[in-house]
């Protein structure tokens, strides 16, 4: 509101039934990160998605090497 279509910060605090110190953090939050201000709604923020992905990844590595582990030993006692 206070961006688009140029009210001022007392009138869209008005309107919203917000504070306006609580309506100049969010511009300032807009103005700072842009569309990933609020990511919210199942939007991740770019460096969040990457953390996550990342993470993912990291699972499924330890996941395989613990199975290669497991192999390891089994055949090791296998072949005794």
């Amino acid at each position: 509101m206070v961006l688009e279509q140029k009210l001022s910060v007392a009138e869209a605090a008005r309107r919203l039934g917000v504070g306006e110190n609580l309506l100049h953090l969010w511009r300032k939050a807009v103005l700072r990160g842009g569309p990933h201000a609020f990511p919210g709604s199942g939007h991740l923020a770019p460096q969040e998605a990457e953390i996550q992905r990342l993470r993912a990844e990291v699972k499924r590595l330890e996941m395989e090497r613990d199975i290669l582990k497991k192999a390891t030993a089994f055949f090791a006692s296998e072949s005794r």
